[in-house]
C-alpha cells in the first residue's frame, strides 16, 4: 500500500460554495410543512400496533391450531403405518395421496 489509488486522488476537496449549499438546507429539527404532528404520529402508530395485534390473533387463533391438527394427524398416520409394519407383517400403502391429503384437511377443519 504505497499511497492512495488514482481514483481517490482525483476527487476534489469540497469548496466553500458546497458548504454554503449544505448550510442552506433545512435541518430535520426545524419543523417543515411536510412533518407529521405528534398526535397524528401517535394515531398512525396506534393503528399500526392494532393491525399487528389483529394479525397475531389470526395466526394464534386460526392458523396455528389448524396446521398443528393437520400435521399432527399426518404424523400419527405415518407413525401408525410404521408401527403396523414393524409389529405385524402388513404393508400399509396409500393408494391415492391427493385424496388422503384432502381427507386429512377436511377432518382437521370439520371439528374446528
Amino acid at each position: 500500500m504505497s499511497g492512495p489509488s488514482s481514483s481517490y486522488a482525483e476527487i476534489a476537496p469540497p469548496s466553500v460554495a458546497d458548504s454554503d449549499e449544505i448550510d442552506s438546507l433545512p435541518s430535520s429539527s426545524a419543523g417543515s410543512s411536510t412533518s407529521v404532528s405528534p398526535s397524528e404520529e401517535s394515531d398512525a402508530e396506534r393503528e399500526w400496533r392494532e393491525s399487528l395485534q389483529q394479525l397475531e390473533l389470526l395466526l394464534t387463533m386460526v392458523l396455528v391450531p389448524y396446521l398443528g391438527k393437520y400435521f399432527g394427524r399426518k404424523c400419527a398416520y405415518w407413525g401408525w403405518a410404521k408401527f403396523m409394519e414393524w409389529k405385524y407383517p402388513v404393508s400399509v400403502e396409500i393408494t391415492n395421496p391427493g385424496l388422503f391429503k384432502a381427507a386429512g384437511a377436511v377432518e382437521a377443519v370439520a371439528s374446528l
